[in-house]
């Protein structure tokens, strides 16, 4: 990756990062709830047990409704946490009503103690992200955490789990985003305005 081009990255995550925090407590409140009800109403949520997803960070989507969907039809929830045995990898751990949460070094909540679920056997994992084009390319916050724990997906064909879902709001889409060989690629994204799997 040349100089200008993550100078062009960093420029880009302010923007839109600002843009993202620039939305009233309302704005987020509906923009979120319309999210969780695209995505509960698709076939890939429908039709996934172990579902991944995460706890809102600097103006990110707001789950929570999405998290109590799924704990009421029974599906199994996880959440990301930070490994303490690989440098700036995920696990995912399982999330109940009554799961005790810490705060981590990044000041985001995760839970203290759990049962961990091996990634590949998730089936669906919602993902945070600070801007997505329509190639299925993510522009994350620049720790790289999302792909090295998914990494192993540039080498399955046939069987690929978990399916990979972005969640944003539409001010965070752009025309095309550059990327790298070791960016792991979205599967689909959700968005308030509704829910987009590529290739289809």
């Amino acid at each position: 990756m040349t100089h200008d081009t993550e100078s062009q990255r960093r420029a880009l995550r302010r923007e839109i990062r600002a843009q993202r925090r620039a939305l009233s407590p309302r704005e987020h409140h509906h923009l979120s709830h319309a999210l969780c009800d695209r995505i509960a109403r698709s076939a890939a949520f429908r039709n996934s047990q172990h579902i991944a997803l995460y706890l809102p960070n600097d103006g990110e989507p707001d789950l929570s409704p999405l998290i109590q969907r799924i704990w009421a039809m029974g599906k199994h929830c996880y959440l990301p946490v930070l490994s303490p045995l690989f440098h700036n990898k995920l696990w995912f751990t399982y999330y109940e009503p009554d799961t005790r949460l810490e705060a981590n070094r990044f000041g985001i909540p995760e839970p203290a103690h759990g049962r961990l679920r091996p990634t590949f056997s998730l089936d669906l994992l919602l993902m945070p992200l600070v801007a997505f084009d329509g190639a299925g390319n993510r522009l994350g916050m620049g720790g790289g955490y999302y792909d090295r724990s998914l990494a192993y997906l540039a080498h399955r064909r046939a069987w690929r789990k978990p399916r990979l879902i972005g969640t944003a709001y539409e001010l965070q889409r752009r025309e095309a985003l550059p990327h790298q060989p070791w960016d792991v690629p979205l599967d689909g994204i959700a968005t308030e305005a509704g829910l987009e799997i590529f290739g289809q």
